[in-house]
């Protein structure tokens, strides 16, 4: 699993409804963009697709599961 980065941008949607950003991809790269309303937060999400699956490789919760 490759670590990613999340990237934060406040922009202004204009009056046809169109946001333009510019990236630090190479053209023809795959992104994946979610949007949210300028009062909403998304810390819990910047969090969670910076942390790893760590939290779930250890011998505790592996004998519990294997054992449902």
């Amino acid at each position: 699993m490759l670590a990613q980065t999340a990237l934060k941008y406040d922009v202004e949607v204009d009056k046809d409804g169109h946001v333009e950003l510019d990236v630090p991809f190479p053209a023809g790269a795959r992104v994946t963009v979610f949007v949210l309303g300028a009062g909403d937060t998304f810390e819990d999400l910047l969090f969670a697709s910076q942390s790893s699956l760590g939290f779930w490789d250890n011998p505790l919760d592996d004998e519990d599961w294997n054992n449902a």
